[in-house]
């Protein structure tokens, strides 16, 4: 059930891409509204699991838990999107980014985004022991191979199910530094753990980033 809300979610971003709602002129604040007007009038979501994140420029920089001021969005900006919408009673997890201009160095982050997901994916797959403090090692080694900082204190979670999910002890539940808990332990009620996987990049001098994330 989690693989088919992810489905619908990523149909509702691919319907937020073709309807044009990605531009320049509106704040972010606008177009979070906008998305939200749409995935109710289109999907049926009237719930949001977690609070609807659209960052864009200089914000690309900032981590879930930041509350940077709404702006703009500009022209050349890189723009993302995290959202948690409940889809049939199922949370689902996605975050997208793009680049709007045609600054190849935006560009060349928002096509690593994917590509790096995958190979942290395949790290995960490859390693049956893994941690999370190792596969968010391998996630921030593989953001430096590529050029990039990785903007994340952590590279995902472990924290959706049917809605709402009970919240599991904070412990080892996150994909971060200082997390020795084996991935594929089963979580503390003996069940299958379920992860979400983040890949965070950004270029701090130029303060531009992007985000994606969807089950790993």
């Amino acid at each position: 059930m989690l693989e088919a809300a992810e489905a619908r979610g990523n149909a509702l971003f691919d319907a937020v891409e073709a309807a044009g709602l990605i531009a320049p002129g509106k704040s972010e604040s606008q177009l979070s509204d906008e998305i939200n007007a749409l995935a109710r009038e289109r999907f049926g979501v009237t719930q949001h699991w977690h609070k609807r994140i659209v960052r864009s420029g200089p914000n690309t920089v900032c981590i879930f838990s930041d509350d940077p001021p709404d702006r703009v969005i500009k022209p050349d900006d890189t723009v993302y999107l995290d959202f948690g919408p409940v889809l049939e009673e199922w949370e689902a997890d996605l975050g997208r980014s793009y680049a709007l201009g045609s600054d190849p160095d935006k560009q060349r982050l928002v096509a690593d985004l994917p590509r790096l997901f995958e190979k942290a994916a395949a790290h995960y797959r490859a390693t049956p022991d893994i941690t999370c403090e190792q596969l968010f090692a391998f996630a921030q080694q593989v953001a430096c191979d590529a050029g990039w900082a990785f903007g994340g204190v952590i590279a995902g979670h472990t924290i959706i199910g049917k809605f709402p999910h009970a919240p599991p002890p904070r412990e080892g539940r996150m994909i971060a530094a200082g997390n020795p808990s084996r991935m594929r332990d089963p979580d503390h009620n003996g069940e299958e753990r379920h992860w979400i996987l983040e890949i965070h990049l950004v270029d701090r001098e130029r303060t531009f980033g992007g985000f994606y994330e969807r089950l790993l």
